[in-house]
């Protein structure tokens, strides 16, 4: 499946030739110069970029669920989210969880929903194709935790098909195995919502009853098998749930009517305005259903903000239409804005200033948040991923953010970027690393539990958000030493997590390719020597995996199997910039490779200036849920060639 990566002979045969190097430094002048017009193009009058961030075909089979859910169906909006589902379906029926995957029964199963919802006849080919792959892999009890979820909330199968998860969670002490504060900020957000329609088991209008019995192998009153067990600690738990079952009519209503009061202040304390709750669509969702279910009026106003976020969602074409999961203006500006000043700090300090200020306008202060709990004393100054996300900032958003202040030159930046630099000193988890929200989630014998069997519960540091803070830092203290402890801790966690064959791995970008440039990118700004196996383990991995046409290209199936860590089907434009720009940081700029990759950035380089990467670029969750960042090939090929040209230019 992968067999086109450059073998050692054929990069030792690219040192004594030019055919495979890039040409007149006109050409590439003219490249950056015509991708740099078009980047520019698409910035916000306001200051920031935003992209198109796409996800699986789940989040738009939801939306449509969500509107038989409520009984308010808009059939043209529905009809394009159905053009857009089917082009997307595998040749043996499934729908994947990222371009090119193998099926997913939890996306197919909610996606055959969907289109029978639609008025898709069960005899189509394409239905009938996508119900014998789900029933090939052992039907709809089959499915994962959420989806079983949306099964039961549809009558579709018992509720005892899904994990208990009553709403008295809330009133659970600090000191109990499981509380809120010890899963991750996305868990939260989604569960908290999710406790009050699985305790008062919420029930969908589907006004055209529409049902898909037919996806099960025996009726979903007779399935026994919903949770199978994992391991030992996972049968305690499937125990714990039984007994939590069995008692819960023992369970005084006033301490249900208690919790029930503390869920849902907890999440409309968060319900963001029209950015919705945690800015993410299935918290969304939860929150705007289970506010009605208690009996919140649709004209409330908050009940309506609550489903404007979620409909600032929508992506509506002429013929098609997709949700996106959420929104990345922060991630986007600090990423493009990290390009042009490589290509020109001078030349464009217009865009960047208008950047800065927009950035600077959405910088944290003394909001609550959750991340309080564990730090109470902490002064805030992180970013959020999205337009607004108060209780959530982003650590790795404000590490590249703060970063980019801080490589600009630009004045009046140096407030943000101390207020930045010092939470994330802050932020620091015990074994020197950073999660993306949280310090020190680590819990990891919660992905026990019957809810968790998408693996996706924890927020544990990563080698990659890790990365981000260490350069930050270390650009920073190049001033200000008081940083250095954490710089010094941060770096012993990064050699720690190395791997033997020199890469890192990619939590938040796919994958060994993202996680080894996010690293090589970050120790380009500390001490570190070049001779370091730091730096040359990871040069030799990255040479190591380079295709033969230059580019560098890697699968999200890596995720599923690291034995094809750096490996796809064909190279692309950003994944060759990362490779390019880790390259070029760890002091390899002149080395075959490196001409080779920019030879190929350049060939595929559009008339108008812009590259078309058509797959998914990162995972959401690994192995859950993935996503295809609509910037990627607009800012990260710039930014390798404006790299690569200042590189050159100046040895």
């Amino acid at each position: 499946m992968f067999t086109d990566a450059i073998p050692h002979s054929h990069t030792r045969d690219l040192q004594g030739s030019s055919t495979a190097i890039t040409g007149h430094p006109t050409d590439l002048n003219k490249a950056i110069e015509k991708a740099r017009d078009y980047l520019l193009k698409l910035q916000n009058a306001q200051g920031y970029w935003l992209f198109e961030l796409e996800a699986d075909c789940t989040i738009p089979a939801e939306y449509i669920m969500m509107m038989h859910y409520l009984g308010e169906i808009d059939a043209p909006l529905q009809a394009k989210i159905a053009n857009y589902l089917r082009p997307r379906q595998s040749e043996d029926g499934s729908y994947p969880l990222f371009s090119g995957g193998p099926g997913d029964i939890s996306c197919s199963i909610k996606v055959y929903y969907a289109l029978k919802m639609t008025g898709d006849a069960i005899d189509a080919p394409h239905m009938v194709k996508l119900r014998r792959y789900i029933l090939s892999q052992g039907g709809a009890a089959k499915a994962n935790v959420f989806t079983r979820i949306a099964l039961a909330i549809f009558e579709q199968l018992p509720w005892r098909g899904v994990p208990y998860i009553p709403v008295e969670i809330m009133l659970l002490p600090k000191w109990f195995p499981f509380h809120l504060d010890k899963v991750s900020y996305w868990s939260r957000a989604v569960m908290v919502p999710l406790f009050v329609l699985c305790t008062l088991k919420a029930t969908a209008k589907n006004p055209k009853k529409v049902s898909i019995l037919e996806l099960f192998l025996v009726h979903p009153d007779q399935e026994k098998h919903y949770f199978p067990e994992r391991t030992p600690l996972n049968k305690i738990f499937l125990g714990l749930d039984r007994l939590g079952r069995a008692t819960r009519p023992l369970i005084p209503k006033s301490l249900t009517e208690k919790a029930f009061a503390k869920a849902r202040d907890w999440f409309i304390e968060r319900l963001n305005g029209e950015d919705g709750l945690g800015g993410i669509f299935p918290a969304m969702v939860n929150a705007y259903e289970a506010m009605l279910l208690l009996g919140m009026p649709a004209d409330h106003e908050q009940v309506v903000t609550a489903r404007k976020a979620i409909d600032k969602l929508l992506v509506i074409n002429e013929h098609d239409a997709y949700c996106q999961p959420c929104l990345s203006p922060v991630w986007d500006t600090g990423l493009a804005a990290l390009a042009l000043q490589e290509t020109d700090k001078v030349g464009n300090s217009a865009a960047l200033t208008r950047a800065y200020a927009w950035l600077k306008s959405k910088q944290l202060q003394d909001e609550p948040g959750d991340w309080r709990i564990t730090k109470p004393q902490l002064e805030g100054g992180g970013w959020a991923f999205q337009f607004a996300n108060p209780h959530y900032p982003d650590v790795d958003d404000t590490g590249l953010v703060a970063f980019a202040m801080a490589d600009s030159g630009l004045p009046d930046l140096d407030e943000s970027i101390h207020r930045a630099t010092r939470w994330i000193v802050g932020m620091q988890s015990e074994n020197g690393g950073y999660g993306a929200f949280d310090v020190d989630n680590t819990y990891y014998y919660l992905n026990e539990i019957p809810f968790a069997d998408h693996g996706a519960l924890l927020d544990p540091p990563t080698v990659d958000v890790t990365a981000r803070c260490a350069m930050l830092m270390a650009k920073v203290a190049q001033d200000h030493d008081e940083y250095l402890p954490a710089l010094e801790r941060t770096l012993n966690y990064i050699r720690s997590e190395q791997e033997t064959d020199g890469s890192w791995f990619g939590r938040w970008g796919t994958n060994y390719i993202y996680g080894t440039w996010s690293v090589l990118w970050g120790l380009e700004q500390t001490s570190v020597p070049k001779n370091d196996p730091l730096y040359t383990r990871a040069v030799r991995w990255l040479k190591s995996v380079q295709r033969a046409d230059g580019g560098w290209g890697e699968d999200n199936f890596t995720y599923h199997d690291d034995s094809v860590r750096g490996q796809y089907r064909f190279s692309t434009a950003f994944q060759t910039a990362w490779a390019v720009i880790g390259l070029i940081a760890a002091g390899e700029a002149h080395c075959p490779e490196v001409k080779a990759g920019i030879d190929f950035i350049l060939k595929n380089q559009l008339t108008d200036g812009s590259w078309n990467d058509k797959c998914f670029t990162a995972p959401g969750f690994p192995r859950v849920f993935y996503l295809k960042y609509h910037g990627y090939d607009k800012f990260f090929p710039l930014w390798a060639l404006a790299k690569y040209r200042n590189a050159i230019n100046s040895q």
